[in-house]
């Protein structure tokens, strides 16, 4: 029989990282709500935890990466949320971002999630961050949490 592991959410004992972005705070901020929210209901310490607050979306990663390189983290988590506008800037930002946090969970190995919202427009944005269970906030810690509990096993 091949043996299957997975990740689960009790997140007892993981010190996890945030890192949120101040930019388009009032969608952020609602994906920060969401995020400590199931952290602290899936069993993360408040001592385990540490929220770290940039700019804007673009500085995610090398703040992602500097937790990562502390080596105490069993997750990092980047929020945060990019609208279109009337110029290319939206693509550069996304673009280098997602690359960016995708690059920094390879060369650590260490989970870093990708909840930064990629929208057209403010209401696909506010929609994304409202409380309850399509929060992005809420996903991106739930997935945080199944990815270090499958590393720990693994």
């Amino acid at each position: 029989m091949v043996e299957t592991l997975e990740g689960d959410h009790n997140a007892r004992g993981l010190r996890v990282g945030v890192v949120v972005s101040r930019f388009n705070e009032f969608i952020t901020g609602n994906l920060l709500t969401g995020a400590l929210e199931v952290l602290d209901q899936c069993g993360v310490e408040e001592g385990d935890l540490k929220v770290i607050k940039v700019p804007g979306a673009f500085e995610l990663p090398q703040a992602a990466k500097k937790l990562c390189s502390i080596g105490s983290f069993d997750a990092v988590i980047c929020l945060g949320a990019v609208i279109r506008g009337d110029t290319s800037h939206f693509d550069y930002i996304c673009a280098e971002t997602s690359r960016g946090i995708g690059q920094v969970g390879l060369e650590f190995n260490v989970p870093v999630l990708f909840g930064v919202l990629t929208t057209e427009n403010v209401d696909q944005a506010v929609a994304r961050s409202e409380v309850g269970l399509s929060n992005k906030g809420r996903e991106a810690a739930m997935a945080a949490i199944e990815m270090a509990t499958l590393y720990k096993k693994l």
